[in-house]
């Protein structure tokens, strides 16, 4: 639930350089709380609150293997769909991903995968003059690929890890690896039904690294922060996130909402039933 994808212009030669991966490589995070069957339902808006986007997270888990898929409607027609399926073996690891942007409200179209296994990192784009193209990588992933994950793996974080860090591949037109930087960022309140909770913030940065991580400010590249509110305890769930959606985006809001049912109509017959 945070960008995924920077785009780089042939103008600026120090954001096409690839990283070192190897030396980003980090541990998986251990499993504390296991991810189950969920259907969830998310809004996307504007930090003014102006509806942007209708969402759906649906997971389902085989045996240890998880399927994940969040994907955002827009208004306008456009799609923001990201598909993770990863491994809860002692550890979080991811296994493949895709990432599917398109529509008027993405001002570059991609099309992303990253399989583990393999190595292999694909993206297709369309470049400045609408032709599509298609650019791949075979490269040894690092373990703590998190793209997808923010929200599972910050539901996992121990108390005790002050920040954490983890690999992300970024769909460029050449994929490249950053770091995420995520550390503990306070506590807001917040009610239900005039009950009052506490909420853990968490700011995630990205380290674009390198000579690229270097430039990147510089030319206005450096991605803003994104925060993620977290509900700890024994069964922690995500709340919320204001961060970009991709690269050049507003600051956006994912939460939680609820079905609304029409005013007026009753939704049972007079004995109880539909």
């Amino acid at each position: 639930m945070i960008p995924m994808k920077w785009t780089s212009t042939s103008g600026k030669l120090a954001l096409a350089m690839l990283l070192q991966w190897g030396a980003l490589s980090a541990d998986p995070l251990p499993v504390r709380h296991p991810e189950g069957l969920v259907h969830g339902f998310l809004v996307l808006r504007a930090l003014d609150g102006e509806m942007l986007a209708e969402g759906d997270l649906t997971q389902v888990t085989r045996g240890d293997r998880v399927t994940s898929v969040l994907a955002f409607h827009f208004k306008d027609g456009s799609l923001h769909e990201e598909t993770v399926v990863f491994s809860q073996r002692r550890n979080f690891r991811l296994i493949s991903y895709r990432l599917v942007q398109k529509g008027p409200t993405f001002k570059e179209p991609v099309d992303m995968t990253a399989d583990s296994s393999t190595g292999r990192l694909t993206v297709r784009y369309a470049d400045k003059d609408g032709k599509e193209k298609t650019a791949t990588e075979v490269r040894t992933l690092p373990t703590d690929l998190a793209n997808g994950m923010i929200p599972v793996l910050l539901k996992n974080v121990a108390p005790n890890m002050p920040v954490v860090r983890f690999s992300m591949v970024a769909a460029t037109p050449k994929p490249r690896l950053v770091k995420l930087a995520i550390s503990r960022d306070g506590d807001d309140s917040f009610s239900i039904a005039g009950s009052r909770r506490k909420a853990t913030r968490y700011d995630i940065k990205v380290e674009i690294g390198g000579l690229s991580g270097v430039v990147a400010p510089l030319v206005g590249k450096q991605p803003p922060d994104t925060h993620v509110w977290i509900l700890e305890g024994s069964a922690p769930a995500f709340l919320k996130s204001e961060g970009p959606l991709f690269e050049g985006g507003p600051i956006s809001r994912i939460e939680l909402t609820s079905p609304v049912w029409p005013k007026g109509e009753s939704q049972t017959g007079q004995n109880g039933t539909r």
